[in-house]
């Protein structure tokens, strides 16, 4: 069996820590270096539910997307929720390890992963990496589709594709323009409007778009802005993370079992639907 230090050498070379944002916090939260891992966890985020599913499947690495701390702290009691999780982890002998903004930048990464779900083909990064000779690497992906589809249709296989949120899809745009090309973005992703007006795609499809950011961007051109949960456009991600790791393991003899969690850790649980088509009534009172 591996030690944790040997895995973590090798989930280092899929995800430089030195290629995240300087803002993040990625690498190793907690776990000893030489402590045997036999069976590994994947998942978006590092919350308690997350954790209980690590305890019960036996897992002694943990490695999810978002950080835990992404800002300092200066206590990690048991009586917050954070250190809560530190405490369980430490207990139950789990090592946790952060890919953030270092897997969104990666080739293959984060928006490679939400492209494939939505059989988009990747054309080129929206925001190459300019350290990458290749070209490959970066945020975001810019997507041609098999064939052209409505927004409407878009945003169908989208909501089919990805993992069920209480959200579902949200549209901007005229349901029935066509689509060829598709830029995409695994998280939020309205900071990338100007390299998405300037990549010239049909259609945006990202999350936590907001108000203001989503209206300008539909001031400035006919681009059709699709809207989905971030949990949901990430956790492709844990599947060609946990894929990658199998292959390492086959490769050196690990032997490593490597599971995807499937636990729903997105904050919103329910929708109601407006009972008015949009415009029907004008401004509230």
């Amino acid at each position: 069996m591996p030690r944790l230090s040997e895995v973590i050498a090798a989930l280092d070379t899929l995800w430089p820590p030195e290629r995240a944002e300087g803002w993040d916090a990625v690498g190793t939260v907690c776990g000893e270096p030489d402590q045997e891992i036999t069976r590994v966890l994947f998942a978006v985020d590092p919350v308690r539910e997350i954790v209980d599913e690590a305890v019960k499947l036996g897992a002694n690495l943990l490695v999810t997307h978002h950080p835990l701390y992404l800002r300092g702290t200066t206590t990690v009691a048991a009586d917050t929720f954070k250190g809560r999780v530190v405490h369980t982890l430490i207990k139950n002998d789990i090592a946790l390890h952060v890919a953030h903004t270092n897997a969104d930048r990666a080739d293959p990464g984060v928006s490679d992963a939400l492209a494939g779900a939505l059989d988009l083909r990747v054309v080129r990064p929206l925001v190459p990496d300019p350290t990458d000779p290749e070209g490959r690497r970066g945020l975001g992906r810019v997507c041609e589709l098999d064939h052209p589809l409505t927004v409407r249709e878009l945003a169908a296989r989208a909501a089919a594709r990805l993992p069920a949120t209480a959200q579902g899809i949200r549209v901007a745009g005229d349901p029935e323009a066509v689509v060829r090309t598709v830029a995409v973005s695994g998280g939020s992703g309205d900071g990338l409007f100007d390299d998405v007006r300037a990549a010239g795609v049909d259609a945006f499809l990202t999350a936590d778009l907001r108000h203001h950011p989503a209206s300008e961007a539909r001031a400035h051109s006919p681009l059709a802005l699709l809207d989905a949960a971030h949990w949901a456009t990430e956790w492709p991600w844990c599947e060609l993370a946990a894929a990658q790791l199998d292959e390492i393991s086959d490769r050196k003899g690990w032997g490593l079992r490597v599971h995807v969690s499937k636990t729903v850790t997105d904050p919103w649980t329910a929708h109601a639907a407006s009972t008015e088509t949009p415009n029907a009534m004008g401004a509230p009172n």
